[in-house]
């Protein structure tokens, strides 16, 4: 499936080269809008209907904020997209694909031919705030934050209980730390607020993480 790349702003789903943006052509049936403001500049263009498939990439909101919905009748040739990062890390190789209600099948199918031939791995999931993966996971580093706000254990035995316990590689303490604790309190105060769930409240080490970062840059600015 051949496709060209917009971009317009920095991309978390590829901050770096990649197969997927080498293998990019101009006049391509399909075309992607890559960055923080793929948004905008899906908005500002035309002819957007005899594309193959259009794919914008997203943070955590819902592709319905570019699109348009209406009486959940919404769909077109649009998804969404986007490969997860936690933090500061390196993206994995999953990406995301976000369909509306009437999506296109032809343009779902089209799309995730498009990041599999570039050596991704694709999820398809319907159009909700934070997708699978931060939906899933998010809760689960907060009740670990705040079992260590609560003196449940140490940071390292609740990490080593749940690496030997579950078999998980590393402990959520130390993969937040090492990932970035701010960026977790970004994506769960957006989840807290589109949701309005609890378990999305952002932990109190993740909220303090994220003003000492702004004390900081206000200090060298």
């Amino acid at each position: 499936m051949h496709y060209e790349i917009v971009k317009a702003g920095e991309s978390r789903s590829f901050p770096a080269p990649h197969p997927f943006l080498e293998q990019a052509s101009s006049d391509a049936e399909g075309i992607v809008y890559l960055g923080s403001d793929a948004g905008s500049s899906y908005a500002a263009a035309e002819d957007q209907a005899q594309r193959t498939f259009v794919a914008i990439e997203l943070g955590t909101e819902c592709l319905g904020t570019h699109t348009g919905e209406s009486r959940a009748q919404e769909g077109s040739n649009v998804v969404g997209f986007a490969r997860f990062r936690l933090g500061d890390a390196d993206p994995s190789p999953l990406v995301e694909l976000v369909k509306q209600p009437n999506t296109l099948p032809s343009a779902v199918t089209a799309a995730k031919a498009a990041f599999e031939a570039a050596g991704l791995v694709v999820a398809i999931c319907n159009d909700f705030p934070g997708r699978i993966v931060d939906r899933l996971i998010r809760p689960y580093f907060n009740a670990a934050l705040r079992r260590l706000d609560e003196k449940l254990a140490s940071a390292d035995d609740l990490d080593k209980t749940l690496c030997l316990g579950l078999g998980y590689p590393e402990g959520p303490i130390a993969l937040l730390e090492r990932t970035g604790l701010v960026h977790h309190f970004q994506v769960t105060a957006a989840l807290h607020e589109a949701l309005g769930q609890e378990p999305y409240a952002p932990a109190r080490r993740a909220r303090v993480a994220a003003e000492r970062a702004g004390a900081t840059s206000r200090k060298a600015s």
